[in-house]
């Protein structure tokens, strides 16, 4: 990392001890295969307001920890963004772990100049066939509408702080709401394109669906259906992601 960094990777974490060492193991690794493009590289993690040890372990991985008191994702990335000195701004959740591969694909993206923003598909660790399929589905229609997941964004940081970042009044979707602004503005003024990474997924923690029942995850998914602009931006009822089950 002795190079100006190309790319900031921001993990937004809170109350993540128990899977923050193992997933910064990975990112690290990973990373190896940005040095191997020329690429310099920073690794950056906002602890959002945490009560456990996330913090330590971060700084123990030797990341760059920032802090944000108030308890929410966008937030979260928007504070590690604010301490980020790279070109590109790669959002990475804490219960996930990308491939050298995959990163790899990343740093081939830097390059293009049609590129403004990319996502990748994802493979859900622990997940049952069903919602294997689940995933699937999301994956596919991830490609076809150009949608990225939250836990991995790819982002020129120029086109970033242009829209203002993520949207605050959003609890969840907010990465749905960041790209559809940046394709809509800048996207469309620099014909720069949204890629979904889809050779090496993903692999993020499938947690949520062994800590929450499935009437909860229902009655979730069908707020987003039926409602889902008020449901994101009403934090009860994302609160999936705030109540601090882990």
């Amino acid at each position: 990392m002795e190079k100006p960094p190309v790319i900031s990777i921001i993990i937004p974490a809170f109350n993540e001890a128990k899977l923050l060492a193992a997933s910064l193991q990975a990112v690290k690794a990973a990373a190896g295969a940005l040095t191997a493009a020329g690429l310099g590289w920073e690794l950056i993690v906002c602890d959002n307001n945490s009560t456990d040890h996330t913090a330590e372990i971060a700084r123990a991985a030797g990341a760059k920890v920032v802090f944000e008191g108030i308890n929410q994702i966008g937030r979260a990335r928007n504070t590690g963004a604010g301490a980020a000195s790279g070109e590109w701004l790669l959002f990475i959740d804490a219960d996930s772990q990308p491939s050298r591969a995959l990163l790899a694909d990343a740093a081939a993206l830097t390059c293009r100049r049609d590129v403004m923003l990319a996502g990748a598909t994802v493979a859900l660790d622990g997940a049952t066939l069903a919602y294997r399929l689940v995933c699937g589905v999301w994956n596919t229609a991830s490609r076809l509408r150009r949608l990225v997941a939250g836990s991995f964004i790819l982002v020129r940081a120029a086109a970033f702080r242009e829209v203002g970042g993520f949207d605050l009044k959003f609890f969840a979707g907010e990465e749905l709401d960041l790209a559809l602004r940046l394709q809509k503005t800048v996207g469309r003024r620099e014909r720069q394109r949204t890629i979904i990474l889809h050779r090496h997924p993903l692999v993020t923690s499938a947690r949520k669906l062994h800590l929450y029942r499935k009437g909860e995850m229902a009655r979730f998914i069908l707020k987003w259906i039926f409602r889902p602009f008020k449901t994101a931006a009403n934090r009860e009822d994302c609160a999936l992601w705030y109540d601090g089950r882990r």
